[in-house]
């Protein structure tokens, strides 16, 4: 708790990716990802409650080892590649009250995706969404300046045909005219 605000932590790790067969429980530094999650939320004291939202009970049981609660199952209908991440904290956010009893005031998602992530990076996104009194707050990282939306192509219907994403990429000649992009990291 924080500020009087009930904190509760979704870590989100469904078992059917499709790029990389159960990703969250591949090992990063010897440590399966979805551990390391739970690994880091340990050493923080502002987490009321830490929740893996999943439908693999490997996944589970490896997020349970870490420190981790895995308290329900997400639903098949929440498990597929175009389920936002909207949808699955609202599930857990409404199973945990149910389950906890309680109203939590902030949710945060770590996705285990991110496993280099340090305490103080959570502690300070979740300073900074309180004390800025924020209705939510993203981490973020800048953009190459090669990967700048400006700088993007699509392939046209001709075979070969290229074309700019964004028409005003045309006029762009050097990297110091492009204005900084920022693109969610997943940190937290």
């Amino acid at each position: 708790m924080i500020d009087g605000k009930r904190i509760l932590a979704v870590v989100p790790a469904r078992g059917g990716s499709k790029g990389i067969e159960l990703k969250n429980l591949r090992p990063v530094l010897g440590v399966p990802m979805v551990a390391r999650v739970g690994h880091v939320i340990g050493q923080l004291d502002m987490i009321d409650r830490a929740v893996v939202s999943t439908d693999h009970e490997e996944i589970a049981r490896v997020a349970e080892g870490s420190g981790l609660a895995a308290p329900f199952r997400r639903p098949e209908t929440l498990s597929g590649d175009r389920i936002g991440d909207l949808e699955v904290l609202t599930n857990a956010l409404e199973e945990m009250e149910r389950i906890d009893r309680v109203t939590y005031d902030v949710v945060v998602m770590l996705q285990p995706t991110s496993p280099l992530r340090r305490p103080e990076d959570i502690a300070g996104t979740i300073g900074m969404l309180i004390d800025g009194s924020w209705d939510a707050v993203w981490t973020v990282s800048e953009s190459d300046s090669k990967a700048h939306p400006l700088k993007q192509l699509t392939v046209g219907q001709g075979a070969g045909r290229l074309d700019y994403y964004d028409p005003a990429g045309r006029t762009i000649i050097a990297r110091q005219q492009l204005t900084p992009v920022y693109h969610r990291n997943g940190i937290a």
